[in-house]
C-alpha cells in the first residue's frame, strides 16, 4: 500500500530529502531511496510497503535474540521487503534484498496494524517484533502498529542495524520497549565496504536508545577473516562497556550464506575467545548464539543461575521481581510481562 512517508523534507524542483535513516537520501522525482521502498512521486515521498508484510511468524523472544526481555514468551514477528544495507552475508537476503525499485506489484500479504495486534493477542504474544529485514525502512507501518500494540498492553521490539536517524528514534521511543542492534564491526571501512554504510551512527544510536530508556541488547556476527581479530573484538566489547557494562552482548556464529557461501563457518574457539574478551573488559552478560550449547544467565554479583537457556528455549527460575533470589541484586532487563 502506498502511504505518504514520515520524516522527510520537500526541496526545490520537487526533490525531497528523507530523514528516516542516516543515509538521508536526496531523492529526485520518480526516484527511490537507498532502501528501494520509498519513492518520490511528484515532490511527495511515499512508502510503498505500508501494511504489506512479506513475513509474519510467532517466534520465541530468544530468537531475536533478546535474553533479558520477557524470557520464555513469544513475539509476533513481522517484516516488509527491503533494507537500507547491502550486506553480502545477509541471512534473510531473499526478502531484504528485493524492493519496489527492482520489482513492482505486491510483494507480500495485506495485514494492517490493527490486524497485526489482533494476531499477536490471539497467539498470546507478549510483544511484537519488527524484524527479519530492517524495521526502519517500513517505519510508518511499524510506528502505527506499535502505537496500537501499546494501547493493548503489548510490548514492541526492533531488531535493527541501528542506522536510523535520531529523529526516527525520537518519534518511536514512546512506543518502543526494546531493541537488538547489530554491531557488525568496529571499523568504518568494514561498514562502507560490506554494508554500504558507516559505523558512527550505529554506535551513537546504541548509546542514544539506552539513554532514552529503550532496553538494548547488541549482537555481533563474527565472520572469519573480516571482524574476528582480537583487537576488533576488544574494541567492540570496550564500547559496549562504556555505554553499560550490563548491556548483553550476543556473539553470533556465521553460517555461509548469500554472496559468501564459500566462506568458513565461525570456529567455536573464536566464539569462546570473544566471550572471554567480553568478560575480560568487564561485561557482565555475554552470550553465544547460533551454537548448540547452553547460554545461561548468571547473576553478575553472586553467580547464581538465573535462567537456563539453550537455543531458543528459556527456563527462568531464580529471578523474583527482577532480582536474583539469592543475593537480591537487581538484574537489568524486563523479566515479567
Amino acid at each position: 500500500m502506498k502511504k505518504e512517508a514520515m520524516l522527510y523534507e520537500k526541496l526545490e524542483n520537487n526533490n525531497v530529502q528523507c530523514a528516516l535513516c542516516n543515509h538521508r537520501c536526496k531523492i529526485a522525482p520518480g526516484k527511490f531511496g537507498t532502501c528501494g521502498v520509498r519513492q518520490n512521486v511528484e515532490g511527495t515521498l511515499y512508502t510503498l510497503v505500508y501494511g504489506e508484510a512479506i513475513a509474519t511468524h510467532v517466534d520465541p523472544i530468544e530468537k531475536k535474540p533478546l535474553y533479558h526481555f520477557l524470557p520464555g514468551t513469544n513475539s509476533y514477528s513481522i517484516a516488509s521487503i527491503g533494507c537500507n544495507f547491502k550486506c553480502g552475508f545477509c541471512q534473510n537476503w531473499q526478502i531484504s534484498q528485493i524492493n519496489k525499485k527492482k520489482q513492482s506489484g505486491k510483494l507480500g500479504t495485506d495485514i494492517l496494524p490493527e490486524d497485526v495486534v489482533k494476531k499477536a493477542m490471539v497467539n498470546n504474544c507478549k510483544s511484537i517484533s519488527y524484524t527479519y529485514t530492517e524495521p526502519t525502512i517500513f517505519f510508518e507501518y511499524a510506528f502505527d502498529t506499535a502505537k496500537a500494540a501499546k494501547e493493548k498492553g503489548i510490548y514492541n521490539v526492533f531488531v535493527t542495524n541501528g542506522y536510523m536517524a535520531k529523529e526516527a528514534i525520537d518519534e518511536i521511543k514512546p512506543y518502543l520497549d526494546a531493541a537488538n542492534v547489530d554491531l557488525k564491526s568496529f571499523k568504518d571501512e568494514y561498514y562502507k565496504k560490506s554494508c554500504g554504510a558507516r559505523l558512527q551512527p550505529v554506535v551513537d544510536n546504541i548509546a542514544y536508545m539506552h539513554k532514552n530508556g529503550i532496553w538494548v541488547e547488541v549482537t555481533t556476527l563474527i565472520i572469519p577473516g573480516l571482524n574476528d581479530s582480537t583487537e576488533e573484538l576488544f574494541d567492540i566489547a570496550k564500547f559496549i562497556g562504556s555505554v553499560d557494562d550490563k548491556m548483553p552482548w550476543h556473539i553470533s556464529r556465521f553460517q555461509p550464506n548469500y554472496k559468501m557461501t564459500e566462506s568458513e563457518i565461525t570456529p567455536i574457539a573464536t566464539m569462546k575467545q570473544a566471550m572471554e574478551i567480553g568478560k575480560e573488559v568487564g561485561l557482565k552478560y555475554v552470550y553465544l548464539g547460533n551454537v548448540n550449547e547452553e547460554s545461561n544467565t548468571f547473576c553478575h554479583n553472586c553467580g547464581n543461575l538465573l535462567v537456563r537457556r539453550k537455543l531458543f528455549s528459556s527456563e527462568p527460575g531464580n529471578i523474583e521481581g527482577g532480582k536474583c533470589n539469592n543475593c537480591w541484586s537487581v538484574i537489568p532487563g524486563k523479566w515479567e510481562a
